[in-house]
């Protein structure tokens, strides 16, 4: 009996698949060949990263977007936010607030589960130097928009630093809704803990929330602490519903 394919398993294959940017394939290749002293023994993905979501993707209501798989997490787990202490630190806020089963995120099969939340990112390969260029951003753009129409449920988006909060503002507009408005009616402007809401005259009211990206850069300096993290996801958890 032939299995059926859904259209979230055709979108999260394509994204494997893809060779849009040779500059990315061959940083991910090379990375994967050269490895970790750490994880000499495994065998790295070392390809795009598909999106992480919970077993039933209709039961999302966030949208997670991050920037770009880490060199030795994601590029080599094959998971978003898996396998670095990016990941260990964005998971501990998610299990504390209710949107994973875990506060760990080791390697697929760990046994880790989103709830009610999926994660993606405005690039699917690692880039060098953790920056990829504004044309494998676009590139990388139809397997944004798929993934958010693939994902009817979602009430708001939740952008991990200014390049993800750029992606999913974009993203909202390319989806049918106004520029993401603050409070007193301004064009919202990224900041941790900022929230704005882009109104759709065919779809459904969305808001896009802030967040510094828990890069080491920011959690060891403190510019983003545990607390900060939680908060903003005790947030998106309120305007979820």
């Amino acid at each position: 009996m032939r299995k059926v394919v859904s259209a979230w398993d055709l979108l999260q294959s394509r994204v494997v698949a893809c060779g849009k940017c040779p500059r990315l394939r061959e940083h991910c290749l090379e990375t994967a060949g050269v490895k970790r002293a750490a994880f000499s023994g495994e065998t790295y993905w070392g390809r795009p990263v598909p999106n992480f979501a919970p077993p039933d993707p209709s039961t999302v209501r966030l949208l997670i977007v991050g920037l770009a798989p880490a060199a030795h997490g994601a590029n080599r787990t094959g998971r978003m936010f898996t396998g670095d202490r990016s990941g260990d630190f964005l998971f501990r806020a998610m299990f504390e607030t209710g949107f994973a089963t875990q506060p760990t995120s080791v390697r697929q099969g760990d046994g880790l589960e989103l709830i009610a939340c999926a994660i993606t990112a405005a690039c699917r390969c690692a880039p060098p130097a953790n920056k990829p260029t504004p044309l494998e951003i676009e590139n990388c753009r139809p397997y944004l928009d798929e993934t958010l129409r693939l994902l009817p449920g979602v009430r708001g988006l939740m952008a991990l630093g200014r390049i993800g909060w750029d992606a999913a503002a974009k993203l909202l507009i390319r989806a049918g809704g106004t520029r993401p408005m603050d409070a007193a009616n301004r064009p919202a402007a990224f900041a941790h803990g900022a929230v704005g809401w882009s109104d759709n005259p065919s779809g459904p009211r969305r808001f896009l929330i802030g967040s510094y990206h828990p890069s080491q850069q920011n959690t060891f300096t403190g510019k983003l602490t545990p607390a900060m993290l939680k908060a903003v996801f005790e947030k998106a958890r309120e305007l979820a519903g």
